[in-house]
């Protein structure tokens, strides 16, 4: 009868066990196997709707929520490292990141984020960093082009990515080198019958158009994401709103002779007092790019990342959590940002020193919130035009593709109350 008792009180721990352990750690230091599916195992399961938690600064920027059987199974299947810990373990550790002497603090993630991300529907010869990790992380998304952002479609979204694209309607500024390549010549066509489609009389028109319509987006309440090209290209077609910056063999006219003392810094996110590049030959737009002035080796192109107060300034924290401060450096048609022609409202999040240039940078408009991240692919030094796109299953740990998932989960984060 002892022995009975015994077996069946080891009966009842054992079944008890499960029940105490009821959270999943989501560890996201270099403990974790997958650090991009971490972000989009996390995105599924606020579906479930259950209390889940962004842990800044606690291990990477770890992840927790309730367990199930299912999410467990789930973590498996995506290659997600996870530890089950009972609820004494998740108190502890709120408890800890609550402290007043502690730079840590828990964010409640609360919805699933609708993303849109703007791409031309025609394939392009270059890949786009946020799709590959949205995809490759099983993050959802819709494709939106400019028919749709004219047409008001944006109000159905929480989070907005710019493919890499040029908003001043100079194609990119590729005439010089590619103009006679049938994807140019492509792409000049289908975009000048889709400006007359749509009530333009030029290309340029068209992007001033929809570059405003996703200014309004912002400023009520979404959240815009932009690399590459798409972050000065934007900011230019915001500041020259009304005046003429295209040559010729962009549009059929001349550019406005006073076109740089007609730019308006004041419609522009994040860039001020920048001069345009006058040649039209030239691939830039503006100075607001730093590739054509640094002088760094690739083996010693890095870029560090800033660290802030968890509790008193949650958001950057969110949008730099990583297991990793210093970065690799990659180049793009835009690789970095010249720090001269910055806003002072901006907020400076990653910087190469040695080039006096900033790679990372977040600002808010109105009621939402932006965010322009230097370079073209994170894991691809220098991408040329018609590159194969990167295989993201080889960099499972990328920090520089973390950096764009932490902007894809920001949404989910329920805001605080600002400190005084």
């Amino acid at each position: 009868m002892k022995k009975f008792g015994m077996l069946l009180a080891l009966y009842v721990g054992m079944l008890m066990l499960p029940l105490q352990a009821s959270y999943l750690l989501i560890p996201m230091d270099k403990a974790q196997r997958n650090h991009l599916k971490a972000y989009g195992l996390t995105y599924w399961v606020l579906g479930y709707e259950v209390d889940a938690y962004w842990l800044l600064n606690y291990r990477g920027g770890s992840f927790m929520f309730k367990s199930t059987s299912e999410f467990i199974e789930e973590c498996k299947i995506r290659g997600v490292s996870y530890e089950v810990i009972a609820d004494a373990q998740s108190t502890a550790i709120l408890s800890q990141l609550s402290a007043p002497d502690v730079n840590m603090d828990a964010v409640k993630l609360e919805k699933r984020p609708k993303i849109a991300v703007y791409s031309p529907p025609d394939k392009q010869p270059w890949d786009d960093a946020v799709t590959l990790v949205l995809t490759y992380a099983e993050i959802p998304y819709d494709i939106v082009y400019d028919k749709e952002v004219v047409g008001g479609k944006l109000s159905t979204y929480d989070w907005l990515h710019l493919h890499h694209e040029d908003f001043t309607g100079q194609y990119g500024r590729f005439w010089a080198a590619y103009r006679g390549a049938p994807w140019y010549m492509e792409q000049v066509r289908s975009s000048e019958s889709l400006a007359r489609e749509l009530g333009f009389k030029k290309v340029s028109d068209l992007k001033g158009a929809v570059a405003r319509k996703i200014r309004d987006f912002t400023a009520g309440g979404g959240y815009l994401f932009a690399m590459c090209s798409a972050t000065d290209s934007y900011d230019i077609a915001l500041a020259a709103e009304g005046v003429d910056i295209c040559e010729s063999m962009f549009d059929g006219d001349r550019m406005d002779p006073q076109a740089q003392s007609k730019l308006n810094f004041e419609n522009s996110f994040a860039f001020k007092d920048f001069r345009l590049s006058l040649n039209p030959a030239e691939y830039e737009y503006s100075n607001i790019d730093n590739t054509n002035f640094r002088r760094i080796k690739k083996e010693l192109d890095f870029f560090t990342l800033f660290e802030f107060s968890a509790k008193w300034d949650p958001i950057p924290s969110m949008l730099t959590q990583n297991h990793m401060q210093v970065i690799y450096g990659f180049m793009g048609q835009t690789t970095a940002f010249n720090r001269a022609v910055l806003k002072p409202s901006v907020l400076v999040m990653g910087e190469t020193k040695e080039a006096n240039e900033v790679r990372y940078i977040h600002g808010e408009f109105g009621r939402g919130f932006w965010t322009f991240y230097g370079g073209h692919d994170p894991e691809d030094y220098q991408h040329l035009v018609g590159d194969p796109p990167t295989d993201l299953a080889l960099h499972p740990n990328s920090p520089g593709y973390r950096l764009i998932l932490n902007n894809v989960l920001f949404p989910s984060a329920k805001k605080k109350k600002q400190k005084t």
